[in-house]
């Protein structure tokens, strides 16, 4: 039983699992299949965490609608009724609009790629009104669907936030401002570097290996069940990192940069992620539904992949980054801070890591920067989730997705041409 709760907690923190059978968007379709229908369930349609079969392909496309069935969570307020309402214009031309994926030579139209990447929900303002709605699956105008790692970006805008507004110096230690981290690889490395992710860690996310530390850090955040071994959740986890090479040379995607810099941000303001991000962001936006992030066993949100959001306030968030900040009649972030997420970061030591299928990009704030000749930047998460900003076509793009596979490099030959399709005829509009 230990070892089937460990494997659960493996596959939510990291979202890394490859799919256990290769079904259609179509007869993959989680509503079709039955999962959890029925006072109760047939045996052979219920899904838990306790067995892992709640993040297996295809029940995974049920499960991402309902986390906080499987896992214990923590809210994140919204505003209630003060809600922000945006305005429609939809555009139907936008289905039938055609482009070339970078891995094939045959042309698809973009309706056809919503299928391809398994996408339970896609939205696309203009100018900051919808153009583009669909739902798909278990996802409903009102429902939530979790955001994996863009929750890095939700964890990584309040660090710049903070360093924004003089909190936090971006040149300071970690050990600065959470002791604790004093003899761990995070104790001498800097803010910038923990928000860019250019720290040199001994660290591993390798799932085919099992002394992999990925193991370690997934173990620590299971809240079902413990043993006397070990750390028993994250924070303690984040003390026994150790440094490997030198911080920022090289930038390095691991997801305990961002529980760190949720570690830093909490200690320095006294409020958790969820509560900081309820009260800086999420209520000033006007967002209308509660989200929530999954937490351990100490009740410490999983900073780096525990979102669940809504996806009409997931382009609230999007469009005021857009806005430099501003939204709902207010500036809820400095212009300052979206400037420099705009900018993208170092685009060396990007060039240096494992992404050469992203060649150009850059890492900033817990940002994707595309460099593209728009200068599109995003939020990614694994099994196709968005928020993707081009503003020079002044569009966002907010994308829910279910994909067999986790890894984005499955999912961009698709999606990145896709998205550029339609900024191209925005553009025109």
């Amino acid at each position: 039983m230990q070892k089937l709760i460990l494997t659960s907690l493996v596959l939510i923190s990291t979202g890394i699992l490859r799919a256990q059978a290769v079904l259609d968007a179509d007869a993959s379709d989680p509503v079709k299949m039955g999962w959890m229908q029925g006072f109760p369930p047939p045996s052979g349609k219920i899904v838990s965490a306790i067995d892992g079969s709640f993040f297996k392909f295809p029940a995974l496309r049920y499960s991402v609608c309902h986390m906080r069935e499987f896992m214990p969570t923590t809210v994140v307020k919204a505003s209630g009724e003060k809600g922000y309402h945006f305005k429609s214009r939809l555009d139907e031309n936008i289905d039938n609009l055609v482009f070339t994926p970078h891995n094939s030579e045959k042309s698809m139209t973009w309706r056809e790629s919503l299928a391809a990447n398994y996408t339970d929900g896609m939205l696309v303002l203009h100018k900051g009104k919808i153009v583009y709605e669909r739902y798909f699956g278990e996802l409903r105008p009102d429902g939530l669907h979790a955001a994996m790692s863009v929750s890095k970006t939700f964890t990584g805008t309040l660090g710049g936030l903070l360093v924004a507004e003089g909190v936090l110096d971006e040149n300071r230690r970690g050990a600065d401002y959470v002791p604790e981290l004093e003899g761990s690889a995070f104790g001498d490395a800097t803010v910038r570097q923990i928000l860019d992710m250019t720290t040199g860690l001994k660290y591993s996310e390798d799932y085919s290996d099992p002394k992999a530390e990925i193991w370690a850090f997934s173990a620590a955040g299971n809240p079902f069940s413990k043993t006397e071994e070990g750390p028993s959740n994250y924070y303690d986890y984040l003390k026994t990192v150790q440094k490997e090479g030198e911080h920022g040379e090289v930038f390095g995607y691991k997801t305990v940069n961002t529980d760190v810099m949720g570690w830093i941000v909490s200690k320095v303001t006294g409020k958790s992620i969820p509560d900081l991000l309820s009260g800086r962001i999420w209520k000033p936006l006007g967002a209308h539904f509660d989200g929530y992030f999954q937490i351990d066993g100490a009740g410490i949100a999983f900073a780096g992949g525990g979102f669940s959001a809504n996806m009409r306030d997931m382009a609230m968030f999007g469009e005021m980054v857009r806005k430099k900040g501003k939204f709902n009649k207010k500036q809820i972030l400095p212009e300052s801070l979206i400037e420099d997420i705009m900018n993208g970061g170092d685009r060396e030591a990007f060039g240096k890591s494992a992404y050469s299928s992203l060649k150009g990009w850059s890492y900033r704030n817990m940002w994707w920067h595309t460099h593209n000749e728009h200068g599109a930047f995003a939020a990614r998460g694994v099994h196709g989730q968005t928020i993707y900003i081009d503003p020079a076509a002044e569009m966002v793009i907010v994308r829910f997705s279910s994909h067999p596979e986790a890894k984005n490099s499955k999912i961009d030959p698709t999606s990145l041409p896709a998205y550029h399709a339609v900024a191209k005829y925005l553009l025109t509009k």
